[in-house]
């Protein structure tokens, strides 16, 4: 995953136009409903992003305190602090957003981040001013951006391969629910056992959505991904490593926990560098073998965590504990150095998902698909590699799979 930003929509570093095509001029006002909170919280005080508000007294002794980096206003009638409410829009509809709004705070915490990021470092006005042009993130395959439109922020995501797309030649969505069809196949109509595998489909658009629809359309893309950005942020993820993940296991799953024979962990370390690298799954591996031992394969580097072996993990570990308790057996072939690096390409081929990209007149690929049925035509015999059989003399493995 590439992180845009915040990136402007049409500066340099990958921002896209919007459904709205160009930047806007948009207006910010202010509702009745938010000034009317604002009135209310000031109560207890207000100090949120240069904002500050606060009331002393009661009933019609009542004076008001309205603040901003622009304007100090103090005593202020109730009627003269709704005035100064209208006349710093950006600043209350600031805080009406998100805080005066009720959201979970991982999904608050989320919107602020697509909006400044880590560093935080752009003013109310500043980010205003950004949020005309339009602002873009990505979170995995998704590209996110806000804008100010009719009636305050609006997202649109789409995938990041369509950026450049114009709105038109994409299909339109506008009910988050709809994302739980989109994620179930890839381009090629091939069923996605894993959400957050870099598989996700294109052609699409989700526009005009708010801020509770645009989290509520991520957590159906890829699932608890919010939440678990925002337990890490705040320290309190739980994570699962390898060792009591298996050991839960039950049932037909239960045969993994016999892998850890007190032999070290490097299956564990097979298992995370096969399924855990960023070409297939864009979470961020934090789980490793046990709480004091970590694995040395790359855990990736997607936005968020993966805070514990996920059910397709599991149950590739299932097979594996099977294969691997069959015995090492020597085999002989005879095998040219070229056929032998050809064995290689197709292997290296098929785990890195290359095989559709070598075309067929690219004859010097090794693992292009004529070069390889050549192979299988000289050494296979009687659908045996060389001739050799896998059981001499019909003998079986130790667990009857292949």
């Amino acid at each position: 995953m590439h992180d845009r930003g915040p990136t402007p929509r049409g500066s340099a570093g990958g921002g896209f136009v919007s459904s709205s095509g160009t930047g806007t001029d948009e207006q910010v006002t202010v509702s009745d409903e938010a000034v009317a909170a604002l009135v209310a919280a000031a109560e207890e005080g207000v100090d949120f992003e240069r904002l500050q508000v606060a009331r002393e007294g009661d009933g019609d002794e009542a004076v008001y305190h309205f603040e901003t980096p622009a304007v100090t206003r103090e005593e202020l009638t109730e009627s003269e602090f709704r005035d100064a409410c209208s006349n710093n829009p950006e600043y209350v509809d600031n805080w009406w957003f998100f805080e005066g709004l009720e959201r979970a705070p991982a999904n608050r915490a989320f919107l602020r981040w697509l909006e400044s990021g880590d560093a935080e470092d752009w003013d109310v006005p500043t980010r205003y001013d950004a949020l005309r042009e339009g602002i873009a993130r990505s979170w995995g395959q998704v590209a996110v951006t806000v804008m100010l439109g009719a009636g305050g922020r609006r997202y649109e995501l789409r995938h990041e391969d369509d950026v450049d797309t114009p709105l038109p030649e994409l299909e339109r969505r506008e009910d988050p629910l709809a994302a739980r069809e989109l994620v179930k196949f890839d381009d090629r109509g091939r069923y996605r056992p894993l959400k957050t595998a870099p598989t996700l489909p294109t052609g699409w658009a989700f526009v005009g959505l708010d801020g509770r629809d645009c989290t509520h359309t991520l957590d159906l893309v890829y699932p608890a991904t919010v939440a678990n950005w925002h337990l890490e942020r705040e320290g309190e993820l739980d994570v699962n490593h390898w060792r009591e993940t298996m050991e839960r296991q039950t049932g037909i799953y239960g045969v993994i926990e016999t892998w850890d024979r007190g032999e070290g962990h490097e299956h564990v370390e097979w298992v995370a560098g096969a399924c855990c690298d960023d070409s297939q799954c864009l979470k961020r591996r934090e789980w490793q073998y046990d709480d004091g031992t970590d694995l040395e394969a790359p855990g990736g580097e997607g936005e968020f965590p993966c805070r514990e072996p996920c059910s397709l993990v599991v149950s590739a570990a299932r097979k594996w504990t099977r294969l691997e308790s069959e015995q090492p057996r020597t085999y002989e072939f005879e095998l040219t150095p070229s056929e032998k690096d050809q064995i290689e390409a197709i292997i290296d081929a098929v785990a890195d998902g290359r095989v559709d990209e070598i075309r067929e007149a690219d004859i010097y690929e090794g693992a292009n698909r004529y070069r390889t049925r050549f192979l299988r035509a000289k050494r296979f015999d009687a659908g045996d590699l060389g001739g050799v059989p896998t059981d001499p003399e019909g003998e079986q493995t130790p667990t009857g799979e292949h």
